[in-house]
């Protein structure tokens, strides 16, 4: 029995991996999926992922999210930047020094998402009381703490916030995201438009491009998004971003079924959500950001938002490829529920 949940929810992962597991499906990059990604290593070639860390630029896409502001460390309360030590030590010291701090949304740019960035209210307990949870039954409150409580008319003070104590991003650090990763290519299929992807694209695109996806595979997604977001230069236009919005359609069962069914590790994307956002609206009471609920919150399935994929997608479609070794581990921050990334692949 495990100690945080008597019932888990349907087709979750949760326990497979033992009851206090908090890597998920990252459990499926063994040494053997490591090697099945080196063997796609044919030219030596690398490629970067990331956007710059000040792309998408203002807080447009998240008023929430804001881009990273740099600033000197201070040095005997002087900024330390171009600072000479001579200074100091009237003169003896030759040295000039910089030295530089960053206030830094984890999620602003190319990013990796924990398995503590979204939870869901479910009756672990099998009482018929809803507890707020994260993935293998982990704790709101007990395992992610932050400074307030909240309940559905106030909130409560609750003291320091201490973040993620289970479940952090740092966990996919000390276990490196690498292995062999395939590429959907949605954007050459389907250019730039808004469109919810079914798992009939899926299969279309599968199907089309001889994509091989095997279990413990990490899936990359180009949709084309980041690729406006930089011809942008940091001032994003939403018409034409919003116009472009083109993911995986979380309402459709088929796609959560396929994800479940394929083994597959992570999914990375070009795009702000990897799922169509915002998603079609549901009579009834359900998550608000459904593939994020099947992928994080039930089969610990972590998800890479806003990667640039544009190099590396018409470097393999022009070479007639769509495997590669994907090496993608986060900031090794503890506590923190999100993390750039700056992802590498080598084909």
């Amino acid at each position: 029995m495990n100690p945080r949940w008597k019932r888990r929810p349907e087709g979750a992962t949760w326990g497979d991996w033992g009851p206090d597991d908090e890597l998920g499906r990252i459990n499926l990059l063994t040494p053997e999926k490591v090697r099945q990604g080196i063997a796609e290593v044919k030219e030596g070639l690398s490629f970067g992922l990331s956007l710059p860390l000040d792309y998408p630029g203002e807080n447009k896409l998240n008023p929430r999210r804001h881009p990273p502001k740099l600033q000197p460390t201070l040095r005997e309360g002087m900024p330390n930047m171009n600072f000479p030590l001579g200074k100091l030590d009237g003169g003896h010291s030759v040295d000039v020094v910089s030295d530089d701090q960053v206030l830094l949304t984890l999620q602003y740019s190319t990013q990796w998402d924990s398995l503590a960035h979204v939870g869901a209210q479910f009756d672990a307990d099998d009482d018929g009381v809803e507890e707020m949870v994260y993935y293998n039954g982990y704790r709101a409150n007990e395992h992610v703490l932050g400074p307030v409580v909240h309940h559905h008319d106030r909130m409560e003070p609750c003291g320091e916030h201490m973040g993620a104590q289970k479940l952090s991003i740092a966990n996919f650090a000390a276990k490196p995201i690498q292995g062999r990763a395939v590429m959907l290519d949605f954007h050459a299929h389907f250019g730039y438009c808004r469109r919810a992807l079914s798992y009939d694209d899926i299969r279309r695109v599968i199907d089309a491009d001889g994509v091989d996806v095997r279990t413990g595979d990490l899936l990359v997604m180009r949709t084309g998004f980041s690729d406006l977001i930089f011809e942008m230069n940091r001032q994003p236009d939403m018409d034409r971003l919003d116009a472009a919005v083109m993911g995986l359609d979380g309402r459709d069962g088929r796609v959560l079924q396929w994800i479940s069914d394929s083994g597959i590790a992570a999914i990375c994307a070009d795009n702000y959500a990897v799922e169509f956002y915002p998603p079609r609206d549901i009579p009834g009471r359900g998550p608000h950001l459904p593939l994020h609920h099947h992928c994080l919150f039930k089969l610990g399935v972590p998800l890479g938002e806003i990667w640039w994929l544009k190099d590396l997608g018409e470097w393999l479609r022009a070479h007639r490829r769509t495997a590669f070794l994907l090496t993608a581990p986060p900031l090794r921050l503890p506590g923190a529920v999100g993390s750039p990334v700056t992802p590498v692949a080598t084909v």
